[in-house]
């Protein structure tokens, strides 16, 4: 992903009076690169990690809150305040994905992906910890966005970090940095298209949104993903959502109609 985001830098071309590409100054590189860090690497791995213990529905419902923390942060460090329609949009987006994933599944169901592998306790820390770096990178990253940083440069300049920082636990022989099984090529396409998807294109458009929107509405707009994802579990695992994923949906959909339409 680091890759084809640099090579898409140097095809968009890098204008030397600038805030982009090779224009960023040392502080704005410092300063994405701790965002990636923070929101990439610990962050991340802490959602993955969450996911392999307990799934995807329950690991998407840990993963929403970082919507409500963004949310706090940017009220704290850059006095971002909510009118009351786009407050009670937010409330209902958070509360839809809550429900959506929380009442998600059917009680008969015996899928692999809703089994619970490992202690719980450790499970909902690492989903609330992804949750507080991921809000954490964001408000890192907000000002220098806000300043006209290229958000294709800056995702470049993110992921390398955390490209890096992953590089040094493998170089280093951890255990725990190793794959467990050696992958076929089609689970290498697999993350490969996953990286590109998410990280390379998603988190682009989010450091684009942060440009003019704030942290926290922002955040409550992407955290849809729960919601986004249920049609996907449908397909996959050949089960019709149970009604409380209809009700989530539904008041994702009307939240982030007040939001936008505010």
């Amino acid at each position: 992903v680091a890759l084809v985001l640099w090579v898409v830098t140097l095809v968009m071309g890098v204008q030397a009076n600038s805030h982009v590409g090779f224009g960023l100054t040392a502080t704005a590189i410092a300063a994405l690169a701790l965002s990636g860090l923070v929101g990439i690497f610990v962050g991340d791995t802490a959602m993955f990690s969450a996911m392999q213990r307990i799934g995807p529905r329950r690991g998407g419902v840990l993963y929403a809150t970082h919507s409500v923390i963004s949310a706090y942060l940017g009220f704290m460090f850059f006095d971002e305040r909510m009118s009351p329609q786009a407050l009670v949009g937010s409330v209902c987006v958070a509360a839809g994905v809550m429900v959506a994933v929380a009442f998600g599944a059917r009680k008969d169901d015996q899928h692999g992906w809703e089994a619970t592998r490992g202690p719980l306790a450790i499970a909902v820390a690492l989903g609330l910890l992804s949750a507080l770096c991921q809000a954490a990178g964001s408000l890192i990253a907000k000002p220098w966005m806000a300043a006209g940083v290229n958000p294709i440069t800056a995702s470049a300049i993110r992921a390398s970090a955390g490209l890096g920082a992953h590089m040094v636990l493998l170089v280093a022989g951890l255990s725990f940095s190793r794959a467990l099984h050696p992958p076929t090529k089609w689970l290498l396409f697999q993350v490969g298209l996953n990286g590109l998807v998410g990280m390379g294109i998603g988190m682009t458009l989010v450091l684009l949104a942060l440009k003019d929107g704030d942290v926290g509405v922002v955040a409550v707009l992407s955290s849809v993903t729960p919601v986004l994802v249920l049609p996907v579990l449908w397909l996959s695992m050949r089960r019709v959502p149970a009604p409380g994923a209809w009700l989530g949906a539904g008041l994702t959909v009307a939240g982030t109609a007040l939001v936008l339409l505010r």
